[in-house]
């Protein structure tokens, strides 16, 4: 496996975030498509169809969120532990959610130092990955 770093550690998914993505767009279309072009007795399925679109396009979305938001409850449990393992003291209260999911990929080194800078300078979590020296990889997340 590649070294993960700040340009290449995103993940795509190509089933999901490609076919499947393309398949509902396609299966849209043609539900749109039959619907106009429907005659009384094919209305009921044409109708059906036109139906399942949304619910497609939203059970692929929730499906995708609520994995994030579960890996994001994992990942602010392990840098609260990590924090406090290598201080003793509890995680401060000001960090947003997206500068301790993003200081994850800092090494233990440089940890510390870049929290307290995320803290006081109020860096993004593009910002924090961008200035990580040693990055801990992660290839277990969603």
């Amino acid at each position: 496996m590649k070294e993960q770093n700040f340009k290449n550690h995103a993940r795509t998914v190509p089933g999901f975030h490609g076919a499947l993505f393309l398949l509902i767009v396609l299966f849209g279309g043609g539900a749109i498509s039959h619907f106009t072009q429907s005659s009384s007795d094919n209305f009921y399925l044409a109708s059906l169809l036109l139906i399942l679109f949304p619910i497609f396009v939203l059970f692929m979305w929730f499906t995708r969120t609520f994995a994030l938001k579960a890996q994001d409850r994992a990942i602010r449990a392990e840098e609260k532990l990590r924090y406090f393992l290598m201080t003793q003291k509890p995680m401060p209260e000001d960090l947003k959610l997206s500068q301790i999911i993003a200081l994850r990929f800092a090494s233990d080194k440089e940890y510390l130092e870049l929290l307290e800078r995320a803290r006081s300078e109020k860096l993004s979590a593009k910002e924090i990955k961008a200035q990580i020296k040693n990055w801990k990889a992660d290839y277990h997340r969603v």
